[in-house]
Parts: C-alpha cells; structure tokens; sequence
C-alpha cells in the first residue's frame, strides 16, 4: 500500500507470530528496491488490548519507528477493509494509541499523536552555511521532527539538499536523530515540503507526521491557521487541521488518499 507515494509492505502478524527480531529481518529483505519487492517501510498487524489493533512499523533499514502517518493511514483502511473495525479506526503505535477515519474508499482521515518538546529557533552551521530551524515531537516516546525553512526550495539543488538533510538528520544535538522537513511557502495557508526521513536515509515522496510537525510549528509561530492548511509533497497534497486550545495544540488531524497496489506472497529466508 501507499500513501501519496510513501509505501509500505504490510503483513498481519496475528497469523504469523513472528518476534520483533524477525520483523526487523524482514523489513530489510523485504524493503530492498534492488533486491525484494521494495518500499519505504514495513508494517506488522498484531493484536491489542488497547485498540482494534496494534501497528508494528519499522524502517527499511530494520529499525523501529515510533510512528508513520501515512502509514497509520494506509493502517486505517486496512484494518477497515478486512473487518477488523469498521469507518473509524483506533490503532496502538509504539508512541501512543491514533485514531482513523474512513472519508470515503480512498481517502482516510488520522488524529496523530499530541505534538510535545517544543524547540523553537536551534542554530546549525551546515558545510558552511547557518540554518535557523525548529524541532517537534509527536506522541510518547515521540516522534522527533525539525522543520526548516528553505527559500525557493523547488530550485535548490537535490544532491545539496540531500546532503544537508543528512548532517542534519545525524547532528548531535538531536540525541535520537531527526526526521528533517525542509518547507516553503506557496501561499496563505499552502506550502510545499520535502522530507529526508530517519531509517530510510532518503527524500520520501511523502510524510504524514513531518507534515504535522512542520504545520504545528507554524501554527505556534502563527505563520500559518491550522485550520485546511495544505502541504504539496512530491506524492500529493496532504490537508491538515489543527485544534488549538490556548498555547496548546491538540487533535492534530492528516487527511489524504491511500492505495492499495498489489495483494500477494513473497519468498525469503529467516536467520
């Protein structure tokens, strides 16, 4: 499946029972584009107490994530599709439980975990140049997130750009590393957004949770509503909504498209 681009492998695992060992295994061979069938990331579907239904995400580099949005999406519909909820949707994550919305057939619509650990205006010195951005996390133990503003982001150069998100990402002021959301405007309320994502160490098409990061930093600093902002990505337009109830940001929602690619069997071998 995928959201706006940003693909995912997903297997229930309350048929196959395999240990967190195992899925992080998996979601290397698996997630190979060279190799495997390939994606950004793997999920897992277990059982919950808590919720219909537990997600599992790791990276395609083997590590676990707290969180995916538009993974939490795809979640939805998955979850929707094959009767395990029905139009709404309540998923545990390893940060905190989120909660679906089925729009229509394609189009899901998820609460992400509460933005925390607001860090407004860090300085870096990037090969030579300073950058000025702010940092968010989402849920417990939270999601870490930094948005940074790049003027006429469009036209900078990729490989640069790349090679910024990577000192970045890896700077040892973010003590678990960082997803790093580079952003600019396009008009009131309408930006455009590029996302180089921890574990897979690559531009993504598109970023559920970056695209609540950055949207709740500019809503902070007033730069933007909160209220139907929307992020162009690579992969599509996400729309965000946010609630604000004083200085505080609550029921962060992500509403977009999901696709289901292709249903079958692969073949691979365990340790």
């Amino acid at each position: 499946m995928n959201g706006l681009g940003n693909d995912f492998i997903i297997i229930n695992n309350i048929d196959y029972k395999f240990s967190n060992e195992e899925l992080s295994e998996l979601a290397v061979k698996l997630c190979d584009r060279r190799m495997s069938i390939g994606a950004d990331g793997f999920i897992a579907i277990d059982k919950s107490t808590k919720a219909d239904a537990r997600m599992l995400f790791y990276n395609s580099d083997g590590s676990m994530g707290e969180m995916c949005g538009n993974g939490a999406r795809c979640i939805s519909r998955y979850l929707n599709e094959n009767s395990f909820s029905g139009d709404k949707q309540y998923i545990e994550t390893t940060a905190g439980i989120v909660v679906g919305e089925k729009i229509d057939n394609e189009n899901y619509k998820i609460r992400l975990n509460d933005p925390v650990n607001f860090k407004f205006d860090i300085k870096l010195n990037i090969l030579g140049k300073d950058y000025n951005m702010d940092y968010v996390e989402l849920g417990n133990p939270g999601i870490p997130h930094v948005a940074v503003y790049i003027k006429n982001l469009k036209e900078v150069d990729r490989s640069e750009l790349f090679e910024i998100g990577r000192l970045i990402r890896y700077d040892a002021v973010f003590e678990k590393g960082t997803n790093v959301n580079f952003y600019d405007f396009i008009s009131q309320n309408e930006l455009y957004e590029i996302t180089y994502e921890r574990g897979v160490e690559d531009f993504t098409y598109a970023c559920g949770t970056g695209t609540g990061s950055v949207v709740s930093i500019l809503t902070k600093r007033k730069q933007v509503s909160g209220k139907d902002v929307h992020v162009h990505m690579k992969g599509g337009i996400l729309k965000v909504d946010i609630d604000v109830q004083g200085d505080d940001i609550k029921n962060l929602f992500i509403t977009g498209p999901t696709s289901l690619v292709c249903k079958g069997e692969a073949q691979t071998s365990l340790k």
